[in-house]
């Protein structure tokens, strides 16, 4: 009881903390913005979240963009995930051309920028091999984040002990077998937290997916910006709707990770 006491005054500690130095930086961006004689103007922009078209409620250009920036970040997400596992475990295999190959992958991709990447794909492999626009920004995402994710899931895998692997060895199964009933679930509960972390910093990176004028979150608030002449309402607006994202996936995974330890 008295543990908890302290975990709750704790809580209510850093949340007191954290209105205050919102409050702090509130108003040294207020009193930037008059000292500039900026005149803000957030009355404009419901409605280029929500808008009324003949009498029905419509989704503005930004909650378009979101829409679309979800969309891309969901799939690319599930796409890293899988090259980052499938990278994982060719370089823990025995095969020495399947090392070389997820080597040269992981060298290549974390070596490069990730705008030099969409480039190459989208400009170079897109008119080649047919791909669109589309396809070229879920591939240059899955491929950059799937390199980090390798070696979160690579570090998950050998933090197992070996007596696990012997285990699984003198009852018979086989490799997949490992690897699906013994090992990665015991990595997977202790690789959530960077999982994480490369989620949030994925859904950060498809910004960068408007470079290739796709209308995005980030595209559709340089396009409201440059009509409206809102720079500072337009682009908080934008952050905040990229902070409300990653929260919630943060969220989501927390309360995976303590239902995990509950099952322990």
């Amino acid at each position: 009881m008295r543990k908890r006491f302290f975990l709750l005054r704790s809580r209510y500690r850093d949340f007191v903390l954290f209105l205050l130095l919102f409050a702090i930086l509130v108003w040294l961006l207020l009193q930037g913005a008059s000292s500039s004689g900026y005149k803000w103007q957030w009355y404009r922009v419901p409605r280029y979240i929500l808008g009324v078209v003949e009498g029905r409620l419509t989704a503005g250009p930004l909650l378009q963009g979101l829409g679309l920036t979800l969309q891309i970040s969901g799939i690319s997400l599930v796409l890293a995930f899988v090259i980052g596992l499938v990278t994982a475990l060719l370089r823990l295999s025995d095969s020495l051309v399947g090392r070389a190959v997820a080597r040269v992958y992981l060298e290549t991709i974390r070596n490069t920028p990730m705008l030099v990447q969409l480039f190459v794909i989208y400009f170079i492999l897109g008119p080649i091999l047919g791909i669109e626009r589309f396809l070229s920004a879920v591939l240059a995402l899955s491929l950059f984040e799937g390199a980090y994710a390798s070696e979160v899931f690579r570090a998950g895998i050998v933090s197992i002990d070996k007596g696990q692997w012997l285990a699984c060895h003198s009852l018979g199964l086989n490799a997949m077998d490992t690897y699906r009933f013994v090992i990665l679930p015991q990595a997977i509960r202790r690789i959530l937290p960077p999982l994480t972390s490369q989620a949030v910093s994925l859904v950060k990176d498809s910004s960068l997916v408007s470079m290739v004028s796709l209308t995005d979150l980030t595209l559709q608030a340089g396009i409201v910006v440059s009509d409206t002449f809102m720079p500072f309402e337009i682009w908080f607006t934008t952050a905040a709707m990229y902070l409300a994202i990653t929260v919630t996936l943060s969220m989501v995974v927390n309360r995976m990770e303590r239902r995990m330890k509950i099952a322990e």
